[in-house]
């Protein structure tokens, strides 16, 4: 499988957020000669926020984590690629129960303080002892810089581990948020996407941790197509240990406030960053295309209408050609649904405009938008003409590797 073109030429050195320590391991779980298991520990005090997949067939970790967010505190996560523990039945609950007991023995915790994640084939059992072989040693070896090797051990089709990082100024001191995530295919969020894990130690209540995570999540991961599938196991978690208190930073409540929009900012940054390096490493892509809706009737008309043409295997496909061909926009909005004047419709490739007022702009040269569409990172743009919102989603192109690579994925 060929390396990304996007991935990047070295890796964000993260910060270490005092209160989280983290190790990974060779489970065996799948693959061979390289880490597949995560553990992340947390200092006590820590809060934690999530969104999840609303998928119908849910996998068995996303239940575990739902029952048990509404506690709000967490010590432990345990993340495992290459068996993704959907569609497992009462094995897989026995597993994610199982390992969370494994991990609160290692850890000295509740069960219930330990969150779950996997992510790889469905409709497999997960074995839980090559868990509770692990997990031990792993937290003899828990270190609060092992931040690369966390995001390396979580991914599967993932052609580069993919790391953020963000540190603003509260009450005149340093605060952190780190992230890492895995996604490469299996990607169209219902709420969140892939796996998505954010560490601060900003002195979140449950309440605010809750609220910044999913409303960072609406605006970077819920933004975001590869394919047009939501996974079984979507999962953005965030945990704010709360440390800076001890270097004078109050406590941030939910609610708009200054301080509190300052570390929402960043977490948000974080998730975006975070879900553009997804979109960038989409199966087989050649092509990171950003998709701006003007003009529509309002916010949600526009995101559905810009998702329509996002995930259009013909406009997907042109791209992929390098091929400007703006028809298949029109057909994309029209199949939406939504409301959109054909005769006031405008569209535009980065700044060239191809179609003004429902037909071929009289200025259009072919060769222009041609040229364009060679660059690697592309802007489409479109007016519908009916109101004032807009709403922009990230999105890559669809080559053939895209088909190799999911024709081959359990072989």
């Amino acid at each position: 499988m060929s390396i990304s073109p996007f991935a990047p030429k070295s890796l964000p050195e993260l910060p270490l957020i005092t209160g989280v320590r983290l190790a990974s391991c060779e489970a065996g779980i799948r693959y061979k000669d390289r880490k597949d298991l995560t553990l992340a520990t947390f200092a006590s005090g820590t809060v934690v926020g999530g969104v999840f997949t609303r998928s119908k067939t849910a996998a068995a970790p996303v239940d575990w984590c739902r029952e048990h967010l509404a506690g709000g505190t967490a010590r432990a996560l345990v993340v495992n690629a290459g068996n993704a523990n959907a569609f497992t039945g009462i094995k897989g609950r026995d597993a994610v129960r199982m390992t969370a007991s494994s991990a609160a023995a290692a850890v000295g915790c509740e069960p219930g303080e330990v969150f779950i994640a996997s992510t790889g084939v469905i409709g497999e059992a997960l074995d839980p002892d090559k868990f509770d072989s692990k997990l031990g040693a792993l937290e003899e070896n828990l270190s609060d810089t092992a931040w690369e090797d966390a995001a390396r051990a979580i991914m599967t089709t993932d052609t580069f581990p993919k790391l953020a990082t963000r540190s603003v100024e509260i009450d005149g001191q340093s605060v952190s948020v780190n992230g890492i995530a895995k996604g490469s295919g299996m990607i169209a969020p219902d709420m969140a996407t892939m796996l998505a894990f954010v560490f601060t130690d900003a002195p979140l209540t449950r309440q605010s941790a809750q609220a910044m995570c999913a409303a960072g999540a609406e605006k970077s991961f819920n933004a975001i197509t590869v394919d047009g599938d939501t996974s079984t196991n979507d999962t953005v978690l965030l945990f704010a240990t709360g440390a800076a208190r001890a270097r004078g930073v109050s406590e941030i409540p939910a609610g708009e406030d200054d301080r509190g929009r300052i570390i929402a900012s960043a977490i948000e940054d974080v998730l975006r960053d975070l879900a553009h390096q997804v979109v960038m490493d989409g199966e087989g892509a050649s092509k990171f295309i950003t998709v701006v809706v003007e003009g529509a009737e309002n916010p949600q008309s526009a995101r559905r209408i810009a998702f329509s043409i996002a995930n259009s295997p013909l406009v997907k496909t042109a791209f992929a050609g390098e091929d400007p061909n703006w028809g298949r926009v029109v057909m994309a909005v029209g199949k939406s649904g939504e409301a959109a004047d054909r005769d006031k419709l405008s569209i535009w490739f980065g700044d060239i405009r191809v179609a003004a007022g429902g037909e071929v702009d009289p200025d259009y040269l072919e060769a222009d938008a041609a040229a364009y569409m060679k660059k690697p990172e592309l802007e489409l743009r479109v007016d519908v003409g009916v109101g004032d919102a807009t709403a922009t989603v990230w999105t890559c192109d669809l080559t053939s590797q895209y088909i190799a690579i999911n024709a081959d994925y359990r072989s």
